[in-house]
């Protein structure tokens, strides 16, 4: 069992806890939608696709982001996964991304899927 990634607690007032496969999806979402810098004592830690949500994606801007974020998850946690394919895709101000990997301690692959969207502006009258 590992903590929860966003920190929670659970029902019972304690710290919320996931399984091992819950865990290592939300260690690759840290790694992707962290921005570098971000953290302290890590400035080189995360790939800051976020920012990709406001830009118009080309082949070009989706090749390299495909080579960021390889290696970043393999700098970060190539200990723990081997990235087998990454699928990049921005429209309608939502970034999706679909990682491909192989749980190296279990042998087994699986597929992590994440989604971010723009914040939407509420109206003030």
């Amino acid at each position: 069992m590992h903590i929860a990634f966003p920190f929670k607690i659970n029902g019972r007032g304690r710290t919320a806890k996931v399984e091992t496969d819950e865990h290592i999806r939300q260690m690759i979402e840290q790694v992707l939608f962290t921005s570098p810098g971000e953290r302290v004592n890590r400035p080189d830690f995360g790939t800051g696709i976020s920012n990709l949500i406001f830009a118009s994606i080309g082949d070009e801007i989706i090749a390299a982001t495909k080579f960021m974020v390889q290696g970043a998850l393999q700098q970060h946690l190539s200990d723990v996964i081997l990235v087998q394919d990454i699928h990049v895709e921005s429209e309608d101000a939502a970034l999706r991304v679909a990682v491909q990997y192989v749980a190296i301690k279990s042998g087994q692959q699986r597929v992590a899927m994440f989604e971010r969207k723009l914040p939407e502006v509420s109206e003030v009258s």
